[in-house]
């Protein structure tokens, strides 16, 4: 091995076991909001399930009702998930914070915490949703919806113009390599691979509103599993087809993954390089959106705690 291909491969193992790092603590973060969730659901449900008027009734109502030991509890960590989602945009600005990891998964657990905190404060709020909080509830949970849509489009756009030329110089490189996978074996065949690769013209793309952009884009990538699962079937057998849920996961057969590998690889940069002038119009759209209604459910939710402290709640 050559001293260059050496560096380069001591580069490359910390960095992937930081993404791996990064995932483990992305889905633990996950799986403890949907257990939290579940939990609290399960315990609740009668509570929650009941009328204004019998609420007080429940022997759970000293516990769940929003100044309850548990609903305030729930108030407590709705309201530290904000600050920590907050500190997102704060990271921009403050330069010591921007330096601590990469934005790419600060993005991922702010959306986590943006779309697990509106559940938590629906538990917190015992789901009545009135005045003040009320509004402030609905408007995080635009704001949550709209995060969702913001991380897909932050996947679609390179973060620089050099990664855009290196986006197209590797989806050369992999139509190479896919060319070179389909002469090496009798699988597929590339009529097989033309629904995966069937795009609109750049012109048709350039006359699309630019929702009406998001929406083929998304429409493409919601496909693509589809086109997929079909390949598969074309050289799996019915048992191994079952189980791989139709198609739809990956199988044990290692020329057919490889060559579906690649496939879908290079379908995904061509679809991005497509659409990339659209992504970045949709994003700025989507910045004017998001940005305003974040900050109003920040006033609101501070207008709230205050009027709680104000009148003794807590």
């Amino acid at each position: 091995m050559s001293a260059n291909a050496t560096v380069a491969t001591a580069a490359v193992i910390p960095a992937v076991k930081k993404e791996r790092g990064h995932r483990a603590r992305l889905m633990g973060l996950y799986s403890a909001a949907i257990a939290l969730v579940l939990a609290l659901a399960g315990y609740g449900l009668n509570y929650y399930m009941l009328d204004a008027a019998q609420r007080p009734l429940s022997p759970k109502h000293v516990l769940l009702k929003p100044s309850g030991s548990i609903g305030l509890k729930l108030g407590m960590l709705g309201l530290l998930m904000f600050l920590v989602i907050f500190l997102y945009p704060l990271r921009k600005r403050w330069a010591w914070l921007g330096k601590q990891g990469s934005p790419r998964h600060w993005l991922d657990i702010h959306v986590m915490l943006g779309l697990s905190a509106p559940l938590i404060i629906a538990f917190h709020a015992s789901f009545k949703f009135r005045g003040v909080a009320g509004m402030a509830f609905w408007i995080m949970s635009a704001v949550a919806l709209s995060g969702v849509v913001g991380r897909y489009l932050y996947g679609q756009i390179p973060r620089s113009l050099s990664a855009a030329e290196m986006s197209f110089k590797e989806s050369q490189e992999l139509q190479a390599q896919l060319t070179q996978l389909l002469s090496h074996q009798k699988l597929i065949s590339p009529k097989h691979l033309e629904p995966l690769f069937r795009l609109p013209s750049s012109e048709r793309v350039e006359q699309l509103q630019v929702l009406l952009a998001l929406g083929y884009m998304f429409a493409l990538d919601c496909a693509r599993p589809l086109h997929i699962a079909r390949l598969r079937w074309r050289v799996l057998s019915p048992s191994t087809i079952a189980l791989t849920l139709g198609g739809l996961l990956p199988s044990g057969h290692r020329e057919l993954e490889n060559t579906i590998a690649v496939a879908r690889q290079q379908a995904t940069l061509s679809k991005r390089i497509l659409f990339l002038s659209r992504s970045q119009q949709v994003f700025h759209l989507w910045h004017v959106v998001h940005r305003p209604f974040s900050y109003s459910f920040a006033v609101l939710a501070v207008i709230h705690i205050g009027v709680v402290l104000l009148l003794g709640y807590m």
